[in-house]
């Protein structure tokens, strides 16, 4: 690819990752398909999970935040009766001897008590920075991990099936949500302990796990014919086509008279600037008392 071409490459990837393998091993896949090419995922996947994963790539790795918003879908097998380290399948599984079985009854009080604005304490094997350190880090060097619990948004938890001492459900939420401790949280409040032993993402927001690919068979050729426009990460934001100087002056970072633009009104809040093409080519802001549209984070 030219230097050119680099530049004009942006957009999103809806790809299916396996089990077993990192999201970081997916990212570093798509990069080699795209040398000189920024990419970056937009919400990582434990190895032992499954499905939708989103790379960002070009100058659309400035929406990955957006990405990171939206609501996720997840199918999750919780196997009740046992704990594990790692809060899932792959760590080191203690077995509950005589645990009590729990009927169906009070899995779904249980699991109702998990939906809403709650305080979540994340798994100590997680990513997250405790002084500038990765949190699993920490804890495989069996130091004292203390992540304080976070406010997280779960919208429905939905119970699929029960049978002792499997529980599936399919849960929507929020950014930020460990399903690990949603199965940890579960197992203790049904006084019999949990893990996850087996987790599929099936959609982010508008990204849906049957239209994904798959990234361990990509090309260059198939990665370009599912690279979808950046502007699908935007899905909720009000749209305005600008016209070629009026899209020139924001891609400079200018502030842009929206007195010329066709509007009946300027919508508050952020807005997607798009070209003559509908082309996404920055998130802007509107300045409702001066009706000014000021770039917020430009895509070109």
């Amino acid at each position: 690819m030219g230097h050119d071409l680099d530049a004009a490459v942006k957009g999103i990837l809806n790809l299916d990752k396996p089990t077993g393998i990192t999201s970081r091993a997916v990212v570093d896949r798509v990069a080699r398909l795209l040398p000189r090419i920024k990419v970056g995922h937009a919400g990582t996947l434990d190895p032992l999970a499954s499905g939708v994963l989103i790379i960002c790539v070009g100058s659309a790795t400035r929406l990955i935040e957006a990405v990171q918003r939206m609501t996720k879908v997840y199918r999750t097998v919780i196997r009740l009766g046992a704990r594990s380290d790692t809060l899932d399948a792959e760590g080191r599984v203690t077995v509950v001897e005589n645990p009590s079985v729990p009927s169906e009854l009070e899995v779904r009080q249980a699991v109702a008590g998990q939906v809403g604005e709650i305080l979540q304490r994340p798994p100590e094997y997680s990513a997250l920075k405790i002084k500038g350190q990765r949190a699993y880090d920490l804890a495989r060097a069996g130091r004292a991990v203390d992540l304080q619990p976070r406010l997280v948004r779960i919208d429905r938890a939905d119970l699929v099936s029960y049978r002792w001492p499997h529980l599936e459900l399919e849960i929507a939420c929020g950014g930020g949500t460990y399903i690990r401790s949603i199965a940890r949280d579960l197992g203790e409040a049904l006084a019999c302990g949990g893990l996850v032993a087996a987790l599929v993402r099936t959609r982010i927001g508008p990204f849906a796990l049957d239209s994904s690919a798959d990234p361990t068979t990509l090309t260059s050729r198939s990665l370009a014919a599912n690279l979808r426009p950046a502007v699908d990460a935007v899905p909720d934001l009000p749209t305005i086509t600008l016209n070629e100087s009026q899209a020139r002056a924001i891609a400079q970072g200018r502030v842009v008279d929206a007195a010329n633009l066709a509007l009946d009104s300027l919508p508050p809040g952020e807005i997607a600037l798009l070209d003559a093409d509908g082309r996404l080519i920055a998130i802007g802001q509107g300045d409702r008392s001066h009706r000014t549209i000021h770039p917020r984070k430009v895509l070109m």
